[in-house]
């Protein structure tokens, strides 16, 4: 059951539009409230304008920032004065409402207002909310929802007939609360809730009270064993499930991808997913549609349900299920598109964004790791609607043609403009070994700047999450992943890319860069020595490649491979064969790889650096010891000598490889396969020839 969180000491003091702040994310920080990016709040309150009068202005949320985790710059101001005529007015259009609304503005530098600003300016209240509780919408998407909301509330509520939300619907709720001089709240069918109060707290009370009033009547009428149907399937062991998912993934993930806009992906196997998707009744359900307006830019109207008996061993009948399954749902999205557009529609992806399979969970696509993950946390909220809605009744939804108005809502589809442009690499997950050091994290941190999802992948897996934790401080969680991989073990490297498949549904572009050096001369080079080499550097890179190459190959929508090798690739360096041996194999090994990958779209490039000392954990063992003495100089030295030696006259730093990477793995490169690139200060003895 939700809880009432407020805490009267942090209440204490707050006032004007810092209380709101903190109602707001109160509200938000339970999903069984409000959806992400759902639902509004407001206060009306007297402050000063520009030239220091005294006016009446409402602070409500406006468009495209959620209750969780809104800040005072996530509200719009708006003059009351200008506002309340319009309650005479018979109606207004979307258009005319919005611009309106941006002359009532006391800030231009506000958030443009919601849709649902005058449902708060209308109704007589200092303090309002509307909200999408898990409760409430049950009983609002349950064929017999206001005879359940009478027994409920008797005569304190408001119901309103379904209609989108905009001018009409804001004068409906505020004429109905007006004439029933006992109501306490507004019922919104196949919507939502709307409560008010004097004060902040009151009104932040009255909002969980109800939804608690509504939960308990709910749970008195469930019956666990008659719950969606009943069990139909019993759900997979959980590491099966991991297993299963990992392996399917990657054909998903190219399954629900276009040219230019891949898709990343998440997995759920939640005890509420689990319980839905082994349900018999389940696959009916999850067609009925959305469980509320808010969803549908997340989820689609409707989820895919594959049509799949849980069998462990079963995975290429999952894959084939999910090929299908994808191909029809495509299909289908497009004629439901064609059906219901309006002129200067303009057709979303057409796969997918929730698959439920039976006895496995939820595969969640979205052009990042957070949108899917918010189609996910959406649908978590759709099963608990549903949950209540079919204890109470039989769930409905909105018509076919009213969801595509909702879907291609101009006014919803602004919210989606307001995030920023995608750049060079969103949308790409990089797979990175060695991860944790120089070159490793200054790749990592260089893709992860343009929009990669980024897998640092490392012995060192502290150190790979300290880089993680750097990036997902700066970007937002998850847009990192932090791995072990030993490099010379076959299944530890398999593992990995299991890890990451499973994580963000595949890799569009692996840094093969896990290294190590030794220095002796030929005659003092042992055989243990030789082969610690051609593991790491020649074995290692080689069974990273191989598994890239098997996930993008089951992907079917390309990818790049960049090798970081060595100056001494092409140029023998002194008392360092077994490492230099190694390079020339690593740098030969991308190019066999890019003939074979040409036609699947997978290019394959190498980085040839010098002496790239910071942040190295190679040249911060004994080779910076065994280098200098090769050049018959002291360590400190050694940095001032590679210098010198450079044509260019500069030392080379891990930003210089990183940004060879980003040029390789970019569309700049995007026909350029096989190459090998110096990045070492202009080395004359490395020049090819």
């Amino acid at each position: 059951m939700v809880q009432n969180l407020w805490d009267k000491a942090k209440a204490a003091g707050l006032s004007g539009l810092d209380e709101l702040v903190y109602r707001s994310n109160l509200i938000g920080a339970d999903r069984r409230v409000c959806n992400w990016g759902g639902g509004n709040t407001s206060a009306k309150m007297t402050v000063r304008d520009f030239r220091g009068r005294e006016i009446e202005v409402m602070f409500v949320k406006g468009s495209g920032s959620d209750l969780a985790t809104a800040r005072a710059s996530s509200f719009t101001g708006l003059r009351m004065e200008d506002i309340r005529p319009l309650f005479e007015r018979e109606d207004m259009t979307d258009e005319e409402m919005v611009a309106y609304l941006a002359h009532c503005m006391i800030d231009a530098k506000h958030p443009r207002a919601s849709i649902e600003t005058l449902l708060h300016a209308f109704l007589p209240f200092r303090h309002v909310d509307h909200t999408h509780p898990d409760a409430i919408i049950s009983i609002c998407c349950a064929d017999n929802g206001r005879e359940v909301a009478r027994e409920i509330f008797g005569d304190r509520f408001v119901w309103v007939p379904y209609i989108r939300p905009g001018f009409r619907l804001s004068k409906m709720i505020a004429q109905g609360v007006l004439a029933n001089p006992k109501a306490e709240l507004v019922l919104m069918e196949k919507h939502g809730l709307v409560t008010w109060g004097d004060t902040a707290e009151e009104c932040y009370a009255r909002t969980i009270r109800v939804i608690q009033e509504a939960e308990a009547y709910i749970e008195a009428r469930v019956d666990e064993a008659k719950l969606f149907g009943g069990r139909k399937f019993e759900p997979l062991p959980a590491d099966v499930r991991r297993r299963l998912a990992a392996e399917v993934m990657p054909l998903v993930r190219g399954a629900v991808s276009a040219e230019g806009r891949r898709m990343i992906l998440s997995f759920d196997d939640g005890e509420d997913v689990l319980r839905f998707v082994c349900g018999r009744d389940s696959e009916r359900l999850s067609q009925i549609g959305a469980a509320c307006p808010d969803h549908l830019v997340h989820t689609k109207v409707k989820p895919l349900f594959v049509d799949w008996t849980p069998d462990e061993g079963d995975a290429e009948g999952l894959k084939r299920k999910l090929r299908e399954g994808i191909a029809a749902y495509k299909e289908q999205y497009k004629a439901y598109f064609e059906r219901n557009k309006n002129e200067g529609d303009v057709m979303f992806e057409p796969a997918p964004r929730v698959i439920l399979v039976p006895g496995l969970g939820m595969i969640n696509t979205g052009k990042s790791l957070a949108m899917a993950r918010v189609s996910g946390a959406l649908y978590h909220r759709a099963i608990a609607v549903m949950r209540g809605a079919t204890a109470l009744g039989n769930f409905v939804s909105l018509s076919e043609n009213e969801a595509y108005n909702v879907e291609y809502w101009p006014l919803e589809l602004y919210k989606l403009t307001l995030a920023p442009p995608e750049a060079e690499f969103s949308r790409q997950v990089a797979l990175i070994t060695g991860g944790a050091g120089g070159i490793g994290s200054a790749t990592a941190r260089r893709l992860a700047a343009e929009g990669a999802h980024v897998v640092l992948a490392d012995l060192n897996l502290e150190g790979a999450r300290k880089v993680a934790d750097e990036i997902n401080g700066k970007y937002g969680e998850g847009r990192a992943l932090a791995v072990r991989m030993d490099v010379t073990d076959e299944e530890a490297v398999r593992a990995a890319f299991r890890e990451a498949a499973l994580y963000y549904g595949g890799v569009d572009i692996l840094v093969n860069n896990a290294g190590l050096a030794t220095s002796s001369p030929i005659e003092e080079t042992t055989l243990q020595e030789w082969n610690l080499n051609m593991n790491v550097l020649g074995t290692g890179y080689f069974l990273a490649a191989r598994e890239a190459f098997i996930l993008m190959k089951e992907q079917g929508i390309g990818g790049s491979m960049v090798f970081i090798a060595s100056k001494n690739a092409v140029y023998a360096g002194k008392n360092a064969s077994a490492y230099s041996a190694a390079k020339a194999l690593e740098a030969h090994l991308a190019r066999c790889i890019a003939t074979e990958g040409g036609p699947y779209g997978i290019r394959v490039n190498t980085i040839l650096p010098d002496a790239v000392l910071q942040g190295s954990q190679i040249w911060n063992s004994r080779w910076r010891e065994e280098r200098a003495a090769a050049y018959g100089i002291k360590p400190e030295e050694l940095e001032e000598y590679y210098r010198k030696r450079t044509t260019l006259l500069v030392n080379v730093f891990p930003e210089d490889i990183a940004e060879g990477v980003a040029f390789f793995a970019s569309s700049r490169a995007a026909k350029t396969t096989g190459c090998m690139l110096t990045v070492d200060g202009g080395v004359p003895a490395a020049f090819a020839r």
